[in-house]
């Protein structure tokens, strides 16, 4: 058998996770150096050197089938492994893997699924060790649509912004006009009660302080700030965006015209919100040509 402090010891040695190293023990019989080798032979060692490196780079990817569609992001730290063929089809079997699966609400749900005799979360691994890059699934989400709607799906730059639509009452060429303006455009919400209060009272106020700072009196200052809040919903919502096929028409315009109505919308973009390490090769050639 095994203690705690065996376990703190081998994740010291490997620096792999404590579950890992309990699982490793667990399949050695407590022999620390036979744990160290399965550790090595699963690639988890030589990935879990790379947890504190940053993956903002990678794809996201959109399927769909009969009335569900899945979008999800995968992380790499280089561009050049987000146009690797292993990776990419590791990031198509997720999506597929996503699919055929209901009750989905984690990632740790999708990465314990099994596809031929081993876990998302074991391969993902055995690729991290494989690749030489820190890889990570960040993200996903399964959006389900009715008989009478329509999925419009969008990836632009092979995959750097992906786009999910649902349109009711419309047809898949108008859906995806939809899911390339969200793309395009970076919508945060589908119409203006769609908006957070804590987004309007914040933006609101903002206006506010901006109006009294040019000298206006309160009573014309609520009248501007209402009109500064109607620009700020043409630029976040969907339906009030100024279509970029037809700038006489707003978006919402442009559907209704087709029969249509924007029922959802969901926009990735890859290594968004992820602070991204700064390379200066400048300095670093520099410094090597000072010595």
């Amino acid at each position: 058998m095994f203690s705690a402090s065996d376990i703190k010891d081998l994740r010291d040695k490997t620096g792999a996770g404590m579950l890992d190293c309990k699982k490793a023990l667990q399949e050695t019989a407590g022999d620390i150096d036979k744990a160290i080798d399965w550790l090595r032979e699963k690639g988890i060692s030589k990935a879990a050197k790379k947890e504190s490196r940053i993956a903002a780079e990678g794809l996201c990817l959109t399927l769909s089938q009969g009335n569900n569609a899945v979008m999800v992001e995968v992380n790499c730290e280089t561009d050049f492994v987000a146009k690797n063929e292993e990776f990419q089809n590791f990031v198509k079997m997720i999506a597929t893997e996503i699919l055929k699966h209901d009750e989905l609400s984690t990632n740790d749900d999708v990465l314990s699924l099994v596809v031929d005799n081993e876990s998302i979360g074991d391969k993902l691994v055995a690729l991290t060790a494989k690749i030489g890059e820190k890889l990570s699934f960040r993200r996903f989400v399964k959006l389900t649509k009715e008989d009478n709607q329509v999925f419009g799906e969008y990836l632009h730059m092979g995959g750097k912004i992906g786009t999910i639509v649902v349109l009711e009452g419309a047809n898949t060429e108008v859906a995806k006009d939809v899911a390339m303006q969200t793309a395009a455009m970076n919508p945060t919400c589908v119409s203006r009660e769609d908006v957070p209060q804590d987004l309007l009272e914040h933006e609101s106020n903002i206006i506010r302080e901006q109006v009294i700072n040019e000298g206006k009196p309160a009573e014309i200052a609520e009248k501007m700030v209402a009109g500064r809040l109607n620009k700020f919903y043409k630029e976040i919502c969907l339906d009030e965006q100024v279509f970029v096929k037809d700038s006489s028409l707003s978006v919402g315009n442009y559907v209704k015209n087709n029969g249509g109505k924007i029922i959802k919308m969901v926009r990735f973009a890859v290594g968004e919100g992820i602070e991204k390490k700064q390379e200066d090769f400048a300095s670093e050639v520099m410094k090597q040509i000072n010595g």
